[in-house]
């Protein structure tokens, strides 16, 4: 992949409620999209239903194959799928960039804050991955019913990470669902993210809304 070219994206969990969002703003951005899931038949079949919408550039695989015929692995699947999925993709996210958009959601209090005794969910990632993968955490707050619509998230998006141009990266992917992509530092920060998103949930519950969303304040 060269610079001028834009990364392919593989949507592990991509049959999601979030995976299936992303994947109808980065394909409307231009972007070639791969859906991922654990039955490669429900990712070819959720692929063919967005191509008929009109989704261009989009197809469905096995989780491994998918992981493996993408420059950047998207990783969008129930916390309780986490670690089992992680372990599925290490050896064909060598070398790439995964991003982490998981939260440790624990039925049936989601909105209530649980994080991992590891920290956070994209911590659990850098550990069960390969060293060679950059991981980023990001995409945790963004409420997929306005992707789904067809526009973008109102809402800023935070990006986690230690490698910077691994963040710089994402934060390019995040520009096209979102209003921007915020650098949040290193990866550890994920972990408020993460626990903001019980929080959101916990306001769409009291003011009975849906995807409530975070902006930051003060940048140009």
């Amino acid at each position: 992949m060269s610079e001028n070219t834009r990364p392919i994206l593989s949507i592990i969990g991509g049959t999601g409620d979030l995976g299936s969002g992303l994947a109808r703003s980065w394909s409307k951005a231009g972007y070639t999209v791969i859906l991922g899931s654990r039955a490669s038949e429900k990712a070819v079949q959720a692929a063919a239903a967005l191509r008929q919408e009109g989704f261009a550039n989009i197809e469905g695989a096995a989780n491994v194959d998918a992981a493996a015929r993408g420059d950047v692995i998207v990783v969008a699947v129930p916390f309780a799928n986490y670690t089992t999925t992680l372990t599925e993709i290490r050896d064909p996210a060598r070398n790439k960039i995964v991003v982490t958009a998981v939260v440790p959601l624990v039925p049936p209090k989601v909105f209530v804050v649980q994080l991992p005794p590891a920290g956070s969910a994209a911590l659990i990632a850098q550990a069960a991955l390969d060293s060679s993968t950059r991981v980023v955490g990001a995409f945790h707050n963004v409420g997929s019913q306005k992707l789904h619509a067809g526009g973008k998230a109102d809402c800023d998006v935070l990006v986690f990470g230690d490698d910077a141009d691994a963040r710089t990266s994402v934060m390019k992917l995040a520009d096209a669902v979102s209003n921007r992509g915020v650098d949040g530092g290193a990866l550890a920060n994920s972990a408020a993210a993460e626990a903001l998103t019980s929080v959101l949930i916990a306001i769409n519950r009291k003011y009975k809304v849906k995807g409530a969303g975070i902006s930051i304040s003060g940048l140009a």
